[in-house]
């Protein structure tokens, strides 16, 4: 981790991570968490959520949500990815998962490039932040088991798409099954894929 990460850490109590899981698949909402680690519980083992395994994800999930001083899910619909592009509904993502923290944090450091606006804090983002700062990890490990459960209802109610499998992303199985069925409801239609398949459509 660089020096001025550990600064920011050390310096700030409740400072929060911030990251998001969906914002490349086809279909479904994107997701994002913020997370306020307590320094007094420990979690070692976070990660990187895309490094770890489901059944690993899952148990430091549990984890997170047990011992973090707070945490927040929250997700933009398929309906504004469409309205606002994906980019800025995965900001407004963020954005509520900050507004709704329980706890208001002193600092806020984000994954990615980008820092949403109106936020409750100061804020910096951190190119791999997931791999850097805990808080962030454990943000990426909460968005991403939030997302693959959002998956598993997509697939309940779709499962001719085999949402299970793919989870959405542009997979051969998944690109040969949007051919074959066309879109459902939850298919981004400003999307390329979905927006060609959708002209073909009779």
């Amino acid at each position: 981790m660089l020096a001025d990460l550990e600064a920011l850490i050390a310096q700030y109590p409740h400072l929060a991570g911030v990251d998001e899981a969906g914002r490349g698949p086809l279909a479904g909402p994107v997701f994002a968490a913020a997370v306020i680690l307590d320094p007094a519980k420990p979690i070692i083992e976070l990660a990187d959520s895309k490094k770890l395994s489901a059944k690993r994800r899952d148990g430091l999930a549990e984890r997170i949500k047990q011992d973090a001083l707070v945490w927040c899910i929250a997700s933009a619909s398929t309906e504004e990815i469409d309205q606002l592009n994906i980019l800025q509904a995965t900001m407004l993502a963020m954005q509520r998962a900050c507004q709704q923290l329980p706890l208001r944090p002193d600092f806020i450091l984000i994954d990615g490039n980008r820092v949403p606006q109106d936020l409750s804090a100061p804020a910096r983002a951190v190119i791999k932040g997931d791999d850097q700062v805990p808080a962030i990890s454990a943000a990426s490990i909460l968005a991403k088991t939030a997302r693959d459960a959002a998956c598993l209802i997509m697939h309940e109610q779709y499962p001719q798409y085999a949402f299970d499998q793919h989870k959405g992303y542009g997979t051969k199985q998944h690109m040969a099954l949007l051919e074959e069925h066309g879109p459902c409801p939850e298919h981004r239609r400003s999307f390329a894929p979905v927006r060609k398949r959708l002209m073909t459509t009779p």
